[in-house]
């Protein structure tokens, strides 16, 4: 196995730059890396906020509104760098999107990473009439980086972005297709020099930075960070583990969570239902477009009164087409009370460390829409995530010495061992993302998670500070740049899944059967990116010319599988099934269509985490690479 540490990145780019591509809002930063003095800043973005006005703000709003073709003259569109945007991207999308929501295009990001849609077609805005146009979640993401690129070439224009190191974020559990996806459209975009980062470690990275050289005093050898970022669309889960190495703190990234749609978009749908309820209880009916528009409003009012303890409430305007639809214009309002009752108890509730979230089934025809996680406790969702990496934490912690966040405290009585443990116990909590700005929710969680802890009785969890929860993973990503360049900590992890392509079992015919699957791992957990790996294993058979389905596997819990195991069984929930890749393998001279062709198999992770197969002829060494990009249309196999 050649598992190579990725080396120092040297470049003569005059600036870091790490921009968070979020679920609601994008942040661009930058560090000079030529001056030694220099600290990270957040770049002022000029955005239109309503027609004709443009205001600078430090974060972007991820949406884009569709206008109709009379609803804006064009010198109402100008920015400072053109008379002609694109797209109507920030926040005059946000506040025109309120108004008019089936114009407006949001999650373009949750979208981007769902296997379910072709991700390359254009259906945005979701459920939109036919005359409202159309794009993908690809080129939505395209927009708001032009946008960015364009504020960055205008404030240094000596500097072009696209000569610069850039360094975008995306969510821990995202696969490497959404990784592929997400570096794509940079690339078309025009970035040339492009690294991607997990966001739980550029908010890690961020604070590592503030600490001025300190955070070696805030944390020891063994702590288990477990880093929280709650956004407008996801929720974000990882675990850091501190370590030494050479007589030098170290971290070490030991587990990412699964992907969950569950975050501040679905906060501000539950307030709107409940005001739709509280209308319906006045004999007011809404229509769903109103709901749409209602929900936008309640964002805006949850902000405000999680913002603002003293305030009672915030008045919220349902809007109308005429008044001879509904008569007048709907008031209601949403109380300090509302809004507590219904975060804090419906998405943070106190719950025991064995209570995870609950399935239900499904209904058999559904809209295609995104696939939101089903229980809205984030919580529970925390805690299935701590109790199914309990393996790491026997990796991670020492053995063979007392340590207070595994064994207990003294003096307390102990739980069995079993107990004990069944859940990874973290000692430091990082917070992160635009949810946790409120202090009323950060410390609801907090309570919950040393609660577990201190009926496990171990010590409760240190929370680190020091953070802009809306601005740290842009920062945190702009001095990564500056670590890659050997300037700082580098925190080491690899991939965060074990990866798996599936083998069909050589077995008869049976009447109403599909061969079984099974499966052999090529890609093993914490795989470094650029590194790559011969996969030992028997030769198998590879059919060339005709069309073929790759099938693949991922697992955050198989950490100790080695490239070469071969799986023949594998519990419930060891091993996820992935979106297969459909190709058709080119054929060479001297074979033929429908060839099978034995085969020996390497794998490689690029700097981007994109997982490359390679598939090598054991009779003269031809080559077939197949990218696991999940690319609808097809993977791009390459031969030579």
């Amino acid at each position: 196995m050649n598992n190579l540490t990725p080396e120092v990145t040297q470049t003569s780019a005059k600036f870091s730059v790490g921009i968070d591509l979020g679920t609601t809002h994008c942040v661009m930063s930058y560090i000079d890396t030529q001056d030694e003095q220099a600290r990270v800043q957040v770049l002022p973005i000029p955005q239109l906020t309503a027609p004709g006005t443009v205001e600078s703000r430090s974060q972007l709003a991820s949406f884009l509104y569709q206008p109709h073709e009379h609803e804006m003259n064009t010198s109402a569109r100008v920015l400072p760098w053109t008379n002609e945007p694109k797209a109507l991207v920030g926040a005059i999308a946000r506040n025109l999107g309120a108004k008019t929501p089936i114009r407006l295009v949001a999650s373009a990001k949750s979208w981007l990473c769902h296997g379910g849609v072709n991700r390359r077609d254009a259906f945005l805005p979701a459920g939109s009439p036919e005359e409202v146009e159309k794009i993908s979640p690809l080129k939505a993401t395209e927009f708001y980086l032009e946008h960015l690129q364009a504020a960055w070439n205008h404030a240094h224009p000596s500097a072009p972005l696209a000569e610069q190191d850039v360094t975008i974020t995306v969510p821990a559990s995202f696969d490497p297709a959404a990784r592929d996806l997400t570096a794509e459209a940079a690339r078309n975009v025009g970035f040339v020099h492009l690294t991607l980062l997990e966001e739980p470690q550029a908010a890690l990275y961020n604070w590592i930075d503030n600490s001025h050289e300190q955070w070696r005093h805030q944390v020891s050898v063994g702590d288990i960070v477990l880093v929280v970022d709650i956004g407008g669309g996801t929720t974000d889960l990882s675990l850091v583990e501190v370590t030494e190495e050479e007589g030098n703190l170290s971290l070490k990234r030991i587990a990412v969570g699964e992907h969950i749609l569950l975050g501040g978009d679905n906060m501000d749908l539950a307030l709107a239902y409940h005001l739709k309820i509280k209308l319906a209880k006045e004999g007011k009916t809404l229509q769903p477009w109103q709901i749409q528009a209602m929900t936008h409003a309640c964002r805006d009012a949850k902000e405000a009164l999680l913002n603002d303890p003293e305030l009672s409430s915030v008045p919220i305007v349902v809007p109308s087409r005429g008044s001879k639809l509904l008569g007048t214009t709907l008031k209601t309002e949403l109380t300090q009370q509302e809004v507590q009752q219904i975060l804090v108890d419906g998405f943070f509730p106190t719950v025991t460390i064995d209570q995870h979230p609950q399935q239900r089934n499904r209904g058999a025809l559904t809209q295609m829409g995104l696939p939101y996680a089903q229980d809205a406790g984030i919580t529970r969702h925390i805690a299935a995530f701590l109790s199914k990496q309990a393996m790491a934490q026997d990796e991670a912690m020492p053995s063979d010495e007392f340590n207070p966040f595994v064994g207990g405290i003294p003096g307390m009585e102990h739980e069995s061992t079993s107990s004990m443990n069944n859940f990874i116990k973290p000692s430091v909590l990082l917070f992160n993302g635009g949810v946790l700005k409120s202090s009323l929710l950060a410390n609801r969680l907090e309570q919950t998670i040393n609660g577990w802890l201190t009926h496990a009785n171990v010590q409760v969890a240190k929370r680190l500070t020091g953070v802009d929860l809306d601005l740290a993973v842009a920062c945190g990503a702009a001095y990564y740049g500056q670590v890659r360049q050997g300037q700082g900590v580098r925190i080491r992890g690899g991939i965060a899944s074990s990866y798996y392509v599936g083998i069909e079992s050589a077995m008869p015919a049976i009447p109403g059967m599909a061969p079984p699957m099974e499966a052999l791992c090529v890609a093993p957990f914490g795989m470094e990116e650029g590194s790559s790996v011969d996969v030992p294993s028997q030769a198998f058979g590879l059919v060339i010319g005709q069309p073929v389905n790759f099938q693949f596997f991922g697992s955050t819990v198989r950490r100790e599988d080695k490239a070469g195991v071969h799986l023949d069984y594998w519990n419930d929930g060891e091993l996820e099934e992935l979106p297969e890749i459909q190709v058709t393998l080119p054929v060479s001279e001297g074979r033929r269509e429908g060839d099978v062709v034995p085969v020996t198999l390497a794998a490689r992770v690029t700097e981007l985490g994109t997982l490359y197969l390679e598939a090598i002829a054991a009779d003269n060494g031809q080559k077939w690479h197949v990218e696991f990009d999940v690319r609808e249309e097809s993977s791009s196999p390459i031969q030579h």
